[in-house]
């Protein structure tokens, strides 16, 4: 249970500052350029804070503990990515299918963006716990 507490920590914690840096550099030049008009007046929380709780144990779940049974980072690496994949595409191919002016390049970057970050969050956070419980290999 200590190694999954760890694992959610690491994975959940790399996931919202890299995300957050992220939001910080794309926000005006990706989003607000291309779907200003569908953004919120004001932030809200709790949906944001609840993506995050859910999606962090999505990660472990799919990415982080698959890998660590396997004693793999590719597999980390890979199964993060393809979570990505699927979950941002989801996301935005539904919204590019269901309003009027969701822009393919949102579709593109968010799609990119999601796959590489998901997959250095279940990476980083294998990497971890790998060496904190001394288990998973490192070479495959």
């Amino acid at each position: 249970m200590k190694t999954y507490a760890i694992a959610y920590l690491v994975a959940g914690l790399t996931f919202f500052l890299v995300d957050v840096v992220w939001l910080y550099l794309a926000s005006e030049r990706l989003y607000r350029q291309h779907i200003g008009h569908l953004l919120a007046d004001s932030f809200d929380l709790m949906p944001a804070l609840l993506f995050y709780l859910i999606y962090t144990f999505g990660i472990v779940v799919f990415a982080v503990v698959p890998a660590l049974k396997a004693g793999s980072l590719i597999t980390a690496s890979l199964s993060g990515a393809c979570l990505g994949l699927v979950a941002y595409a989801t996301y935005d191919l539904t919204n590019q299918a269901t309003l009027r002016s969701w822009p393919l390049v949102v579709t593109l970057v968010d799609c990119a963006w999601g796959t590489f970050l998901t997959s250095i969050a279940a990476t980083f956070a294998y990497y971890v716990v790998s060496r904190v419980s001394g288990s998973g290999s490192m070479t495959s």
